[in-house]
């Protein structure tokens, strides 16, 4: 079964994580932030990842320490789960429409972190959420997974639209990449032998 739990705590944030890559995408949580829980809850249910994220921050200061802590916490959970990887696909890129936005994401499961971002908003808020955070939340999942990833925004207007449809697009990226190829089920998708970096 691949599943994780990251409990993770410090003087800014106390975060828990649970996850299972092979789940119908149940999502249950509170960050304290409403439209990034709505946007996590894309993750799980268009990743087909089960999610439980429970998140107390600093947010009397900003919602930056969340943003970022909870990415880092999901990208270790999403990592521990894939233990050694064997049988994965390893790679896989989506485009992935919401209405008049565009966004492209492309994923490699390689066990080196990489962010390639190609995003800009027009306001610096959605609601109350900060949109530079998008990335902040990106950058830190990918760092803490351990995954190349790579987003674009080829158009949109509404930054409603262009936030969630980056958030989807890693969802269905991720839900390919994760997925077990049976014709590899018991190999590791490397020459190398191994995804550990």
């Amino acid at each position: 079964m691949r599943k994780a739990e990251i409990k993770r705590k410090t003087k800014e944030t106390d975060i828990a994580v649970a996850v299972n890559l092979d789940g119908a995408g149940k999502a249950d949580i509170a960050t304290g932030i409403g439209f990034f829980d709505h946007m996590l809850e894309q993750v799980a249910r268009h990743g087909l990842i089960d999610m439980r994220i429970k998140a107390a921050g600093d947010l009397h200061i900003d919602q930056h320490h969340t943003a970022e802590d909870v990415g880092i916490a999901l990208g270790q959970a999403l990592k521990k789960a894939l233990g050694e990887m064997k049988g994965i696909t390893r790679y896989a890129d989506v485009h992935l429409p919401m209405d008049e936005a565009l966004t492209r994401c492309a994923v490699d499961v390689s066990g080196r972190p990489y962010l390639v971002w190609r995003v800009k908003f027009s306001r610096g808020k959605v609601g109350d959420f900060d949109t530079e955070l998008v990335r902040e939340f990106f950058q830190a999942f990918a760092q803490n997974a351990g995954i190349t990833l790579h987003v674009e925004n080829l158009y949109g207007r509404n930054n409603h639209h262009i936030a969630e449809s980056c958030f989807k697009a890693l969802a269905r990226a991720l839900r390919a990449a994760l997925a077990i190829d049976a014709r590899n089920a018991k190999s590791v998708p490397s020459t190398k032998g191994t995804l550990s970096g």
